[in-house]
């Protein structure tokens, strides 16, 4: 890689004006500030709640928003605020780890397709025509029945129920690239296939990549939040946004607050998630980037 130190100012001036961009998405940036916020609060739940999350109160069940308890109690006298924010745990790094799932293998299909091409690009795209055919609400039911639903496995079946798209989109993205010239000079310099492909190629095709990412772990928080719903995710009394919904439908006309609240956290953060999505897409689109640089 020393031989190609004099692209480094070029490099550093591409990622500064990739963040610059991005930072003047306000929308992008009212998303982070949103993320950053809650992934806080949710952290340091059992250390700002006085509350447990688990704990029922038989003499506030039900009990209207106001104080001590913010934002009411559900049907066992539990505090909403800190069953919310508990519950914020699981539907986040639900998200993100079956996210990490998706875009591992998607990014390691697509590449291999893309790269290699030929026989290889025809079986993978076909598994993953195969993959995508199949309806996903479906298997995920199927899976959710089959397997003990814990954590760990809402996770890795939503991951391995994902990742089709990056594939596709990140052959895309090799196949474009593989052709530009200095791939071709890291091959004629003897480079093997491996190195090309994660030293040369994988760098150019990151933005595609996060930008599909972070759409992706707002799809995983609602597909969690829709198992959950439906009695097929984890299991009360583990707080999640999607059974605290569940559990909601019986009192939804006494107290109301008890489907508003988890509803409108899953809104707050797929919304933010796909304000930093859009963000991050015209930060990394390469026609303002260019347009930028010649300026």
């Amino acid at each position: 890689m020393a031989m190609f130190s004099f692209l480094d100012p070029y490099r550093d001036r591409l990622w500064f004006l990739t963040i610059r961009q991005f930072l003047r998405h306000k929308m992008a940036v009212f998303g982070i500030l949103v993320m950053t916020l809650m992934v806080f609060f949710v952290a340091f739940a059992d250390v700002i709640m006085p509350f447990d999350a688990e704990e029922p109160d038989l003499f506030n069940m039900m009990a209207r928003p106001g104080w001590p308890h913010l934002l009411g109690t559900d049907e066992l006298g539990r505090d909403l605020l800190t069953r919310t924010l508990y519950g914020g745990r699981v539907s986040l790094v639900v998200g993100t780890f079956a996210m990490l799932i998706a875009v591992s293998l998607g990014t390691l299909i697509g590449a291999l397709s893309g790269y290699f091409g030929g026989i290889v690009d025809n079986l993978l795209m076909r598994f993953t025509d195969f993959a995508l055919a199949f309806p996903r609400i479906f298997v995920l039911i199927l899976l959710a029945i089959l397997l003990r639903p814990k954590i760990a496995t809402v996770v890795l079946v939503i991951g391995l129920l994902a990742w089709m798209p990056v594939a596709r989109l990140v052959r895309g993205s090799f196949l474009e690239i593989k052709n530009r010239q200095f791939v071709e000079a890291a091959q004629a310099l003897g480079a093997g296939n491996a190195r090309i492909i994660v030293c040369h190629i994988l760098p150019n095709a990151l933005g595609p990549i996060i930008v599909a990412a972070s759409l992706g772990v707002a799809d995983a928080i609602i597909s969690e939040s829709g198992l959950s719903f439906l009695g097929l995710g984890i299991q009360p009394p583990t707080a999640t946004w999607g059974n605290m919904l569940k559990n909601a439908l019986t009192q939804i006309f006494d107290a109301p607050w008890t489907a508003i609240v988890p509803g409108f956290m899953i809104f707050l953060t797929v919304l933010s998630i796909n304000y930093i999505g859009d963000g991050l897409r015209d930060a990394f689109d390469p026609h303002r980037i260019t347009q930028k640089i010649n300026e």
